[in-house]
């Protein structure tokens, strides 16, 4: 099964090699059929601490590093 990878934006880096990333995503609306946002946020493993608050990235899924850390940052 190949790895998720996400598109979202840094919103804090708070804590030592890790990101949240926010994630939007617009789905439509069963009924009214009305576009609607919604953000879900991820915590991602920074190893560099190369990313500021703004900035866009792409994170990917990967085996556990912490107990709240499930995605890795993509350098490219």
């Amino acid at each position: 099964m190949p790895k998720r990878i996400l598109q979202g934006t840094v919103t804090s880096t708070a804590n030592k090699q890790t990101v949240t990333v926010a994630v939007e995503r617009r789905t439509q609306h069963p009924v009214l059929k009305k576009t609607i946002r919604s953000t879900k946020k991820y915590r991602a493993h920074d190893e560099a601490e190369t990313f500021n608050v703004g900035d866009k990235v792409r994170i990917v899924e990967c085996a556990p590093i912490s107990k709240t850390k499930r995605w890795t940052v993509l350098t490219d």
